[in-house]
């Protein structure tokens, strides 16, 4: 269904009920660019740590809008063994309702604009009927400015003739005193006559100051005096005759006029905080950027720490899953060969996946798979949500027996929740939001400075007797070579020791020079638990949404170890991990994967007793988990589809 600032007040209520209603949602977003600075290549260098990652994505993406947002809610209905479906496409645009409501600007890169356009996008829709927005920050000031005036306006005199730029008299230049004089006549004239109402000639903030004070002081009683504004957003005044009950209601109409103008302004940000009140799973497809630019448009401006960001994040989304790492990962890795969206739908629709069945209520707008509407948010958030069910339903096809639907609360999801893909990072496949992130060995790489002059077939070369060497840039005089053996660097460290136009660090001397000048402010306990400074009730709103769940007061993080503690003898590619079927029966519980080699895939939030722990409530599924599961050998085997801590 097609939202936009004409229907939006409408359609809520409806959007809000789906979203309680569902057992998923899916998100997606368009935005009008992705980085304002460097190439989309600089920006997702191969050797970036989640750390610099999230810092490029900040600095380069955020000032850019978010202008379209999909959401489509998913809700399995057990007797028809269907999934009802409802769909939304919001057209956002930050469309300021009153002169001290804010001023948004934005960017726009020519390349996503014009890509956008070829997919047939309504750039005029945007802009003619885009919903509003208001973070939570701005929503206080207007609310606070608006209870000033009001106080203002119920304080001495009469609240029709208060100045809406300030209180203060002052005298009348001499160039605006024939103008003052011309409305003096006019409103004499309008006490004189029959007329009820005078609407005075469009004209500058000053001279209608001017006219509030002249009034005020020279008319006590009988006049309303009103700034409107005409189709075109010329500001006029009208001036009306009232007696004094009638003026205390136009001021009450007013006053109402003005809530409900402020209540219009938060507009979009309602439906995001409705999500958030909800806890509910949130999929999206290669959705870092999805999360960063709803957190900054919606709720307030992006923390510049990472781990700040990740409790900034989980307190807004609790359940996050990204498609795109899933498809990444075994036991789809080896069958799906193209993670994009529209390659991946496609994909599922073939053995040995099952498309979901769908349905669509009466008076809500379906979309049609068979037509493809790609780059519409709405239709890739559907899509979206079509290829989680598909892939979940795949796990289910494990189990002993096999089950053909799979809950968005099942167990067999936990490794795939709170994993963002991460975009073209060689050895760091997904950034851990719910906990600290991977630390790969980097032994091998060499971090090189030199001339800007330089290009990549310089390097290939300063590096030919080396053999099959690998180059990330970083900025246009320096780049990361990765080499292919790490007993090469410290040859490669001998050799440039007296050169003069280059120079080389070890990955690890390079970390320790940015680390001089960056201090995270984070602090963990050694229990493992965050020191958080963001309250559950950071959601919290005048609207009435808020986030009480304890369960985010503090964020347990698990503890992922690293690659070189879990490395011995894995194949970095994961194609030694196979999965067996499980046995749900008896006294004994199969092993759910075998990895050759002595390798063990890291448990997802494992408590020191091996227990796993559940970001949600717990869900009776005694066919996925053996009941008996206590009775199995000593050595614990590693959870079914963990998500391999190397790439």
């Amino acid at each position: 269904m097609e939202v936009t600032r004409q229907n939006f007040k409408e359609i809520l209520p409806e959007v809000c009920n789906a979203v309680q209603e569902a057992d998923f949602i899916s998100i997606d977003g368009e935005f009008t660019g992705i980085s304002d600075g460097p190439s989309v290549s600089a920006l997702t260098n191969g050797l970036d740590t989640p750390e610099e990652r999230y810092t490029k994505l900040r600095k380069h993406s955020m000032n850019f809008l978010l202008f379209q947002f999909g959401v489509c809610t998913f809700r399995y209905d057990q007797n028809q063994s269907t999934y009802i479906t409802k769909a939304f496409n919001f057209y956002i645009f930050p469309k300021p309702f009153s002169r001290t409501s804010p001023d948004i600007k934005f960017i726009c890169q020519s390349s996503s604009i014009d890509f956008l356009a070829s997919q047939g996008f309504d750039f005029n829709k945007v802009f003619r009927s885009g919903i509003p927005y208001l973070t939570q920050e701005e929503e206080c000031q207007l609310r606070e400015q608006y209870e000033e005036r009001r106080g203002q306006m119920n304080g001495a005199g009469p609240v029709s003739y208060t100045p809406p730029s300030g209180t203060g008299v002052c005298n009348v230049p001499e160039d605006q005193r024939e103008f003052i004089r011309s409305v003096e006549e006019k409103v004499e004239a309008l006490l004189k006559n029959t007329d009820q109402t005078l609407d005075l000639e469009p004209c500058t903030g000053f001279q209608r100051k001017l006219i509030y004070q002249t009034l005020n002081s020279k008319y006590s009683k009988g006049l309303h005096v009103e700034t409107l504004e005409t189709e075109k957003k010329e500001r006029f005044i009208q001036i009306s005759k009232v007696d004094d009950e009638e003026r205390r209601r136009r001021e009450q109409q007013k006053q109402q006029r003005e809530q409900e103008e402020l209540n219009d302004a938060v507009g979009f940000s309602r439906v995001i905080r409705a999500i958030s009140k909800s806890g509910k799973l949130v999929v999206g497809h290669n959705m870092l950027l999805d999360v960063m630019h709803t957190i900054h448009q919606f709720c307030g401006p992006l923390p510049e720490e990472l781990d700040d960001f990740k409790e900034v994040a989980m307190t807004v989304f609790p359940r996050l899953l990204d498609t795109k790492l899933m498809a990444s990962t075994q036991p789809f890795k080896e069958i799906i060969h193209n993670t994009s969206l529209a390659e991946l739908h496609k994909q599922l629709r073939q053995k040995p996946f099952r498309p979901p069945t769908t349905e669509c209520p009466e008076g809500l707008q379906s979309y049609d798979t068979s037509t493809e509407q790609l780059h519409e948010a709405g239709y890739d958030a559907f899509i979206t949500g079509l290829c989680f069910i598909s892939m979940a339903n795949y796990l289910g096809s494990f189990l002993t027996p096999p089950k053909s639907h799979i809950s968005a609360r099942s167990k067999l999801l936990e490794p795939f929740y709170n994993k963002l893909f991460l975009m073209r990072v060689i050895d760091i496949p997904y950034l851990n939001m719910s906990g600290p992130d991977l630390q790969p060995k980097r032994d091998h790489v060499l971090y090189v400075t030199f001339p800007k002059e330089w290009k990549t077939s310089d390097l290939y070369q300063l590096f030919s007797a080396f053999g099959n060497i690998q180059v990330s840039w970083v900025d246009d005089t320096s780049a990361f070579v990765s080499l292919s053996q790490t007993e090469q660097v410290q040859i490669a460290m001998n050799t440039s020791r007296y050169a003069e136009s280059y120079r080389i660090q070890t990955y690890a001397e390079y970390l320790q020079s940015r680390q001089k000048n960056t201090h995270s402010s984070r602090k963990w306990a050694s229990d493992g638990w965050a020191d958080t400074s963001y309250p559950s009730v950071a959601m919290t709103t005048a609207s009435g949404y808020s986030h009480t769940d304890n369960r985010h007061q503090a964020v347990k993080r698990s503890i992922s170890p690293s690659l070189d503690e879990q490395n011995h003898g894995a194949d970095s590619s994961w194609t030694n991990y196979s999965v067996k079927k499980i046995k749900t029966e008896g006294s004994c519980t199969q092993t759910y994967a075998d990895v050759a080699g002595s390798c063990d895939w890291p448990r997802l939030q494992a408590d020191e007793g091996g227990a796993s722990v559940s970001p949600v409530a717990e869900e009776a599924e005694l066919d996925e988990f053996s009941a008996n599961q206590s009775q199995a050998s000593e050595t614990t085997p590693p959870a079914l589809f963990d998500v391999p801590q190397v790439w």
